[in-house]
């Protein structure tokens, strides 16, 4: 069976293209691990990025595309009926340029939202990364133990049928010097 340093060493060695040696031994030396990343990095984050979340979360909804499509319709329905005094006529030229307008600043505040949720997701992953390499040092070392154990028991249960044998032949010879005095 390997010892710790082995272990160690063999675990090191799979996982050395992900992390430095130093990274790793600080994460086995006793580095925290986060029950939930996602909570305490809540605490750090700016109003713009929690404005970006808000307007990510709205934008992906179907709430957005609902009241979106009620507006675009709204908007042509109006200047159609407006005709002649239409401030947008049938071409929808303003409208095209508001469209242009909310993509353009739509787009990099779901960029924002999806690098922030990324970022929450790496920390997850490399939370779980930890909790795995510890839990496969902890099983790797339970099962030398119970290894030890169940050695130690078997030359335990060797010793006693040794001795058993020893016993009985103790019996015999006491019984046969009993039957001798008797005789």
């Amino acid at each position: 069976m390997k010892n710790n340093k082995e272990l160690i060493s063999e675990i090191i060695k799979d996982i050395k293209h992900d992390m430095t040696d130093e990274e790793i031994l600080a994460l086995l030396a006793g580095s925290k691990i986060s029950v939930n990343p996602a909570k305490e990095a809540k605490g750090k984050v700016s109003f713009g990025q929690r404005a970006a979340d808000a307007i990510a979360k709205f934008a992906g909804s179907w709430a957005f595309i609902g009241s979106f499509v009620g507006v675009l319709l709204l908007w042509m329905i109006l200047n159609i009926c407006l005709a002649a005094n239409a401030f947008d006529p049938y071409p929808f030229i303003l409208l095209n340029l508001v469209l242009s307008c909310v993509a353009a600043i739509q787009a990099p505040l779901i960029m924002m939202s999806q690098n922030r949720q990324e970022e929450k997701d790496r920390q997850r992953a490399e939370n779980d990364y930890k909790v795995n390499l510890k839990t496969e040092i902890l099983i790797e070392d339970l099962y030398k133990k119970v290894n030890r154990i169940l050695a130690r028991q078997e030359a335990i249960q060797k010793s006693m049928e040794g001795r058993e044998y020893i016993d009985r032949d103790e019996e015999k010879l006491q019984k046969a010097e009993k039957n001798d005095k008797l005789k």
